[in-house]
């Protein structure tokens, strides 16, 4: 039989490190999931699944010089960015254990019977249960925090669904390590290690999105390939959900007022956010709406010089790279489209970061520009310049959606008072998930409260992936009706032995 080796590769020279794995077979992808599969019904107690990611989070926190030196070696990312990743990532763990001590994902209702009603109201009690396998297609640029042991895989597993991770190319030895942590906590928590698996390969991946046995789906990536797998999802004789967030422009709108203010802050913001990570953040602000005039040129000056003294940096892989530069030359080509700070390659492994401006009325002219309405993955963004509300509207009319939109506001527009700024937020309340005031869209913070998706094509659904909810992903609701007390699930009992919030005939 043959194999296709899977390598490390060093992304700051281009060259092999090790063989960590082979691509996964038909066979041995029909085999991890019917594995896991098989598990799932020992994942029913809460208090194990709870104890399982606690231990998990432990492990990875104890490894942890360990698992931060083979992501660095495989995406560049750093040390200290990979720190952070790290407590991130077990932070999201412990965070779905006490949501699953808590138990109101649950979403427990009871509502008495009634027969005074008309028509009469039967005994009725719901509650939401687990879909079974899950997918999981582990992100590029999150080595930790959106793979092998990433939000997707710990909220899927407080759901109580085994986990079955397609691992990325660009950082398989981590992958492999992670993994094995996790099964290691699974073991120690009376669990089949088969809880969790992972294969490798393009192949494999396609395999796991159509076998009969997946009963839904996490991604994190491209457009192209997110798609690709949404349509395989919803094309099997039994679809199944899929919850992809797949790209997004971030759009930032900076008002005449907000440039008056504060032009040179807002500028240098805008560097730091465009540059974070090197510009591969999925959040990253790669449309930017600045007023013309002076204030305008203010900003746009700042933006130039914090930009042209940035150092160059490594993406993650080299089709990265590639990708990065031949997108930035077509965009710039364009009509109308200059480079105050050229983008693009920085050397024989890195790239530069810059920024491209167009005039609104060019954008909206056509020419091709289209382009520059699509997200270019690394460290540039588009200036447009705006001559009034009406173009930048008109600008934002022609955008799909995105995870976030955000508003650089003077001080006299967070009032409150009914004007342009609150018609802004409308608008832009249709176009993203999460809306960003005076602040900037990189760095999600892990909370109940967040959103991280948006409307196709930021995600192909209206879940998030990260916070508490994440979790609703992976359950789907039961309701039981006039069943007898003793035949219920424990989680619907009148005695509640499980002691869960519950909402018992509206209260």
């Amino acid at each position: 039989m043959t194999t296709t080796p899977v390598w490390s590769v060093d992304p700051r020279t281009g060259k092999q490190r090790e063989q960590v794995a082979v691509e996964a077979t038909s066979r041995e992808v029909d085999e991890a999931v019917r594995a896991a599969h098989a598990a799932r019904g020992q994942l029913a107690d809460a208090a194990v699944r709870a104890a399982f990611l606690r231990t998990a989070a432990a492990l990875l926190d104890e490894a942890a010089a360990h698992v931060i030196e083979a992501a660095d070696a495989e995406t560049a990312l750093g040390p200290g960015r990979l720190t952070g990743e790290l407590a991130r990532t077990t932070g999201q763990l412990r965070a779905f254990a006490d949501a699953v001590d808590e138990g109101s994902y649950l979403d427990v209702r009871i509502d008495r019977a009634d027969p005074s009603l008309s028509p009469p109201r039967p005994e009725l009690r719901r509650y939401k249960v687990p879909l079974g396998v899950v997918a999981v297609y582990a992100a590029s640029n999150f080595p930790l925090a959106f793979s092998v042991p990433g939000g997707d895989t710990a909220s899927a597993l407080a759901a109580g669904c085994p986990v079955v991770v397609k691992a990325h190319p660009d950082h398989p030895a981590t992958s492999e390590l992670c993994v094995s942590l996790l099964r290691r906590a699974a073991v120690a928590n009376g669990l089949p290690p088969e809880v969790v698996a992972l294969v490798h390969g393009f192949d494999a991946g396609l395999e796991l999105i159509r076998h009969p046995l997946v009963a839904a789906a996490g991604f994190t990536g491209s457009i192209r390939g997110g798609r690709a797998l949404f349509d395989a999802a919803a094309a099997r004789p039994v679809p199944i959900p899929f919850h992809g967030e797949l790209g997004s422009l971030n759009p930032v709108v900076v008002t005449p007022a907000a440039a008056a203010e504060r032009a040179e802050e807002i500028g240098a913001g805008l560097a730091a956010s465009v540059t974070l990570g090197v510009g591969q953040f999925c959040v990253k602000p790669g449309l930017v709406l600045v007023p013309d005039g002076a204030d305008g040129d203010r900003l746009t000056g700042e933006l130039t010089k914090a930009l042209g003294e940035t150092e160059p940096g490594v993406l993650l892989d080299h089709r990265m790279r590639e990708n990065f530069v031949s997108g930035v030359r077509e965009r710039a080509a364009l009509p109308g489209v200059e480079a105050p700070v050229t983008p693009g390659s920085g050397g024989d492994h890195t790239v530069g970061a810059g920024y491209l401006t167009v005039r609104a009325e060019d954008l909206l002219g056509g020419d091709g520009h289209d382009v520059l309405l699509e997200e270019c993955f690394g460290p540039v963004t588009v200036v447009v310049r705006y001559a009034g509300q009406g173009e930048a509207g008109a600008v934002l009319g022609r955008l799909g959606g995105n995870l976030s939109a955000t508003l650089q506001l003077s001080a006299a527009e967070t009032e409150g008072a009914p004007g342009p700024a609150a018609e802004l937020i409308g608008q832009v309340t249709g176009l993203a998930g999460r809306i960003v005031v005076n602040g900037w869209p990189t760095g999600v913070a892990v909370a109940p409260a967040q959103h991280h998706g948006g409307p196709y094509p930021a995600a192909t659904s209206h879940s998030t992936s990260v916070g508490g909810t994440a979790i609703e992903r992976w359950l789907r609701p039961v309701a039981y009706q006039s069943v007898p007390d003793a035949l219920l699930p424990a989680e619907l009992r009148d005695a509640n032995p499980l002691n869960l919030p519950r909402r018992v005939t509206g209260d």
